[in-house]
């Protein structure tokens, strides 16, 4: 997929194959649930505001309606608290845990 907008992308990774790359992150929620990873798959989501990769079991997330993602997700990743936190866009939302944006959908032992 051609990701539009990198501060939105996300990514999964599994040895031995190209990277899959996602321009929103409620596509990657959606393709996990469609299509359970194989054990060793990372997934990766771009720091909303310094466009940095970052495991996706680490980073921060919060749901922000007014922030345009290219899929309408409003899903947002930051590396950390204090990333979020200095991002305009991400202030006033609402912050979700790694399981409410991917569900169970991504086995522990790919996070």
């Amino acid at each position: 997929m051609m990701v539009s907008d990198p501060r939105t992308a996300a990514q999964l990774v599994i040895a031995g194959e190209e990277p899959l790359f996602f321009d929103d992150l409620g596509c990657l929620a959606r393709h996990l649930r469609e299509h359970p990873p194989r054990r060793g798959a990372v997934a990766y989501v771009a720091d909303h505001r310094t466009g940095s990769w970052i495991p996706a079991s680490e980073a921060v997330y919060v749901l922000q309606p007014a922030a345009s993602t290219p899929m309408g997700s409003h899903v947002l990743a930051h590396r950390d608290a204090a990333s979020r936190d200095a991002d305009p866009v991400s202030r006033g939302g609402q912050p979700l845990s790694f399981g409410a944006v991917f569900g169970e959908s991504l086995p522990q032992a790919a996070r």
